[in-house]
């Protein structure tokens, strides 16, 4: 394979990977939770794909072609787009988790309140 092929199929698998990072990030805000098994399974493999591709781009020799810095450029700033929604994406999922653990308490019967206080 081409370096210009394996270039492409690593930008490729970033495009791929940054929609599926940004589809659970409006889901998250809009308080819909996180990704769905599917999803989910869909983001390993995606996740997956990528440790291949970069292994790829790393195993090409290293003389750099001029005509590949922009792609290059293209593939590590789309990398970084998902890693800083990836992030996010983490942030939501916590402040989400802590939100439902305490806004979550079921209210105590009355019955058990009094006996627990000894009233009545």
């Amino acid at each position: 394979m081409t370096r210009p092929e394996i270039l492409q199929r690593h930008l490729q698998v970033c495009v791929e990977l940054h929609t599926l990072t940004l589809e659970e990030n409006s889901q998250l805000r809009l308080g819909a939770g996180g990704l769905t098994a599917a999803q989910t399974e869909r983001k390993r493999m995606l996740l997956a794909r990528l440790d291949e591709s970069l292994q790829a781009l790393r195993s090409l020799s290293a003389a750099r072609s001029p005509d590949l810095a922009p792609a290059l450029e293209k593939a590590r700033a789309r990398t970084l787009q998902i890693l800083e929604l990836s992030r996010e994406n983490e942030q939501l999922l916590l402040r989400g988790s802590l939100s439902r653990g305490t806004a979550a308490a079921p209210a105590a019967p009355a019955t058990l309140l009094r006996k627990v206080y000894q009233i009545g």
